[in-house]
């Protein structure tokens, strides 16, 4: 049997990363401002720290300003709040991303909801929410967003597929489902708890992987022929994908790392751009 080809989804990112860095110096020299991100992390979670300066990292390189604010772990809702609150008030900052988690004493939906609409770039509050579900103009979600530009990336249409989600969280699951819907494929919504999970899956044309379980989707799960996207990212640099079996038996798969990833970032930093695009009025 043929193995699976790979999604890749560095050198796309690398060309939307390019685009995007074009279009933030085109806004640069005709506004006199730069794009800015604003990122803000709760404590120090080695993963968080490490995605928190990949991103600045890739910010200054597409020509995006990059302005972190580093919390203390103790950071309370109401101070978490305050924060973003100001940064949504700010006019020098143009986007805001929450890493997250942001730890269990925090009411992480509150600290999104604080983040102005104009600047949820990572498309996290219930307005971005609405705007995918109801295809109004919005931000979409970074991860979601950046899945769908993948298998556009590769030639693959959704419409009239079954698409099968695995994982129903409000930054991820929810919304790449509600994007693939938009699309025209028919979904499925699954998670850890859907009763013979193996046997929904194995009727899917496009499986979505986003529950956060290293490896609970196996080869057997798949059907031939497949595409598979792995969305989770578990120590080790594990999925929540069964890649070695998988890759016998879909038609396309996403590693991990070098999958979902770079996608994510690129479709943060070019929703950057469009967001302080909009705010400066050009």
């Amino acid at each position: 049997m043929t193995q699976a080809r790979l999604m890749d989804g560095t050198a796309p990112a690398r060309r939307i990363v390019e685009d995007t860095a074009k279009k933030a110096a085109a806004l640069t020299e005709r506004t006199g401002t730069a794009p800015c991100l604003a990122t803000v992390l709760v404590g120090e979670d080695p993963a968080s720290v490490t995605y928190v300066r990949m991103k600045q990292n890739r910010s200054r390189k597409a020509g995006i300003e990059s302005r972190h604010v580093a919390l203390p772990a103790t950071t309370t809702t109401d101070e978490l709040v305050t924060t973003l609150r100001e940064l949504s008030a700010d006019p020098g900052v143009h986007g805001i991303l929450l890493q997250h988690p942001v730890g269990d004493h925090i009411d992480e939906r509150a600290a999104f909801e604080a983040i102005a609409p104009e600047k949820d770039v990572d498309g996290v509050t219930f307005a971005s929410f609405s705007a995918m579900s109801f295809g109004l103009p919005g931000f979409v979600s970074a991860t979601p967003g950046g899945i769908l530009r993948l298998l556009d990336e590769y030639g693959i249409d959704p419409a009239g597929k079954r698409a099968v989600v695995v994982g129903r969280s409000a930054i991820l699951g929810k919304p790449v489902g509600m994007l693939l819907l938009a699309r025209d494929a028919t979904v499925t919504y699954c998670h850890s708890r859907t009763s013979e999970l193996s046997a929904v899956v194995r009727e899917a044309d496009i499986v979505v992987a986003a529950v956060g379980r290293p490896r609970l989707i196996r080869g057997q799960d798949i059907k031939p022929g497949a595409v598979v996207i792995d969305a989770g990212y578990n120590p080790g640099n594990v999925g929540d994908v069964d890649f070695d079996s998988a890759v016998e038996r879909a038609s396309l798969i996403t590693p991990v790392p070098g999958g979902v990833g770079p996608m994510t970032i690129a479709t943060l930093l070019d929703q950057t751009v469009t967001a302080a695009a909009r705010q400066l009025g050009v």
